[in-house]
C-alpha cells in the first residue's frame, strides 16, 4: 500500500505519543516500535510516551521497555497519574485522598505531598488496579456522600491486553458515580492540561508538535484540541471501521509508528 505524506515528519520538532497499543501490547513490543525511537533519537526529536494508564511510575514504564530491548530514560515518560498529582497539588495543596490504584498512582500523589485519608478525605481518586474490590467501591462511595470530590486518572473505558482488552479508569469508577449520583473529573487524555504539560515538558509549540495515539477519542481528540498534528495507528483499538463513527479526523491514519520512519525517509 502506497503511504499518503500528509505530515512532514522531518520539519515536526515533537512527539506526544501514547504507550498501549502504540509502542506494545501487553508485554509485547509492536512492529517498527525499535525503528521509530532509533529515529526519534538520530534525529535529535524531542519525544514524550503520554499514557492514560496510571498504574505504572515512570521508571517502571522505563524497565518495561528495557526488557522489550527498548532503550529510553525515565524523563521522556508522562503518566495520568502525574497529570492527577498535579491537578490536585494545584488546586488543594496538601489535600488527603483515599485513592484506589496501583504504585504509579499512589507515588505521584505522595510525590506532590498529598497524605492517604480513609475516614474524612477531601478526595477520592480512582485509577486502574488490581486491588480494586467491592469493599473499596463501597468506602468509596460513602466518602464522596459525605463530601469527598470524586476524581478519576482518566476516562478510558476500557485497554487492550495480549488476550482482549480490561475495563479501565472509566468502567472502574462508574459505579462509585451511579452510586452517589456525582459525576467523576477526569485527570488523564483528553484533558487538555494533560496535553498542556506534555508540550510545556517538551519545550515545544503545539504547531510543531504530533500527537500519535490508537484512539480517536482520548488520543486524537486532544491532539487535535490542542492545535497539533495527529496520527491514528490501527496497531491497537481503532480500525478503519471505527474512524466512521467520528465527526473529526486525525491528520494521517498509519498502519503503525513504523510508518513515520517510512514518509520520513521516504
Amino acid at each position: 500500500m502506497e503511504l499518503e505524506k500528509t505530515i512532514d515528519f522531518n520539519a515536526k520538532r515533537g512527539f506526544i505519543c501514547d504507550m498501549d497499543g502504540v509502542i506494545y501490547h501487553g508485554n509485547r513490543v509492536l512492529p517498527g516500535v525499535a525503528e521509530f525511537i532509533a529515529w526519534l533519537q538520530e534525529e535529535g526529536k524531542e519525544f514524550l510516551f503520554l499514557t492514560n494508564n496510571s498504574g505504572f511510575t515512570p521508571r517502571e514504564l522505563q524497565q518495561k521497555l528495557h526488557r522489550m530491548g527498548l532503550e529510553v530514560s525515565q524523563e521522556h515518560f508522562y503518566t495520568s497519574a502525574l497529570a492527577t498529582a498535579a491537578f490536585l497539588k494545584e488546586q488543594a495543596p496538601g489535600c488527603s485522598v483515599f485513592a484506589i490504584g496501583e504504585a504509579g498512582l499512589l507515588n505521584a500523589l505522595y510525590d506532590a505531598g498529598i497524605t492517604m485519608n480513609d475516614v474524612n478525605p477531601d478526595y477520592v481518586v480512582v485509577g486502574e488496579g488490581r486491588n480494586y474490590s467491592l469493599d473499596t467501591l463501597t468506602k468509596a462511595t460513602n466518602l464522596v456522600l459525605k463530601g469527598a470530590k470524586l476524581i478519576g486518572a482518566n476516562s478510558d473505558v476500557s485497554g487492550p491486553i495480549e488476550n482482549g482488552i480490561a475495563p479501565a479508569c472509566r468502567a472502574l469508577i462508574a459505579p462509585i458515580e451511579m452510586a452517589t449520583g456525582t459525576q467523576a473529573y477526569f485527570c488523564g487524555k483528553p484533558n487538555p492540561l494533560m496535553m498542556r504539560t506534555g508540550l510545556r515538558l517538551l519545550n515545544c509549540h503545539s504547531g510543531d508538535a504530533v500527537m500519535v495515539g490508537d484512539r480517536m477519542d482520548t488520543d486524537v481528540i486532544s491532539g487535535m484540541e490542542s492545535g497539533m498534528s495527529t496520527v491514528l495507528v490501527l496497531s491497537g483499538v481503532s480500525t478503519r471501521e471505527t474512524l466512521k463513527t467520528y465527526a473529526y479526523r486525525p491528520t494521517a491514519v498509519l498502519a503503525g509508528v513504523g510508518d513515520i520512519v517510512t514518509l520520513a525517509r521516504g
